[in-house]
């Protein structure tokens, strides 16, 4: 078998597995072998599976892998101490794996996940972390026009304030992604940009960590976006955003400038709507103008009309919660047909929110509606 001097290296990964509380299938169905004496490496059989599906361990595959890494990294000029100290001791993580496969469906309500991510304690801490970095803030304001109140938000939003806690060395995470195979391209350009990173700053790649998923940092990066936006915030000559808050709010400040972001506007409008609004509208997809809106029944929350400006927005609501309380509301008619003075329940009010060009830059950094807005909403608590 080709690649043999990746075997020894791929045992010591499968006790990691273990470790992991995860083990790999035996293939077609056969008993388990015994566990292994201490110090004793298992045996895992050879398949030719392309995914990590059936849990039947590939060692050919993985090899190829990690040749595959280490030819593209020299030809990309990244150094061989960075290079031998990524493809050392890789380690297969099959709790990654199924991280990957079993993304849950997005299930809460715009409510319920407002109050997880908008509650009182991410707000104390987030004016805590206001007075702890005046100055820093201030100057990311200066040089990116970035208001430090959605900096702190980016920055709750994402890693709670730095205390999120990253479970994965990231040159694991990637590789492990890279065998499963679904995205092997992105996640192998990942690993390729996080070497380059790790090379160009003089950081010890073994020492990043990150999410399954290869986030890493303060405002949780994936490393292409860090190579292309990191920034030396302190001037110590590196980008480290895992270890400088400074290089983190920098590098933030500048991606958010890259993406457009206008200080002048506001995110969005919490708005109410006409009870039987179209909600095939309420998508942020369809933008019209504000006199538009307005001319569709569209008004503030206390009933006044929207400000007269020119310029367009689109309307995001959690239709499926407007549809259920319809639905309520339509069961819980007394519909006696002899009774002429049957009483009509009416239709629930509809809240919702104009999205202005803001909340389209913040959906370049996460595809989420509901993330937006609670960045919006976070970043208004924090003014």
């Amino acid at each position: 078998m080709k690649n043999n001097k990746y075997i020894s290296r791929l045992c010591g990964a499968v006790v990691l597995c273990a470790l992991a509380n995860t083990a790999i299938a035996a293939p077609n169905g056969m008993p388990r072998p015994a566990t292994p004496a201490a110090g004793v490496a298992p045996v895992v059989p050879v398949a030719a599976n392309k995914t990590a599906d059936r849990g039947v361990f590939d060692m050919e595959r993985w090899g190829e892998i990690l040749d595959d890494i280490r030819n593209r990294a020299v030809a990309q000029n990244i150094s061989n101490e960075t290079i031998n100290a990524t493809l050392k001791s890789p380690a297969f993580i099959p709790r990654i794996v199924k991280s990957d496969k079993n993304q849950s469906e997005f299930k809460l309500t715009l409510n319920q996940y407002l109050d997880r991510t908008v509650n009182q304690t991410r707000i104390k801490n987030g004016k805590k972390m206001r007075a702890t970095y005046p100055t820093m803030l201030k100057r990311v304001e200066e040089k990116y026009g970035v208001q430090p109140h959605v900096i702190l938000a980016f920055w709750g939003m994402e890693s709670n304030y730095g205390q999120y806690k990253a479970a994965h060395k990231l040159t694991d995470a990637f590789l492990t992604l890279m065998y499963e195979g679904r995205r092997a391209t992105f996640f192998g350009n990942q690993l390729l940009a996080l070497m380059k990173i790790a090379d160009d700053n003089g950081l010890d790649i073994n020492d990043i960590h990150g999410s399954w998923a290869g986030a890493m940092g303060h405002f949780q990066f994936i490393p292409t976006t860090l190579a292309a936006y990191g920034v030396d915030g302190n001037g110590d000559g590196r980008v480290d955003i895992i270890h400088s808050v400074g290089d983190a709010m920098y590098s933030a400040g500048n991606y958010l400038n890259k993406l457009g972001w206008d200080a002048n506007q506001r995110i969005v409008r919490r708005v109410i709507l006409p009870a039987d609004f179209d909600v095939s509208l309420l998508d942020g997809k369809t933008k019209k103008s504000l006199y538009e809106w307005d001319a569709m029944g569209v008004v503030n929350p206390d009933g006044t009309p929207l400000p007269v400006a020119d310029m367009t927005a689109g309307l995001v609501a959690d239709v499926n919660a407007i549809n259920d309380a319809r639905a309520l509301a339509a069961a819980s008619q007394y519909t006696d047909p002899n009774n002429p003075d049957t009483d009509v329940a009416p239709q629930p009010v509809i809240t919702a929110f104009l999205t202005y060009p803001n909340f389209y830059r913040i959906k370049k950094w996460n595809s989420s509606n509901w993330y937006a807005i609670a960045i919006a909403m976070l970043a208004d608590e924090l003014k």
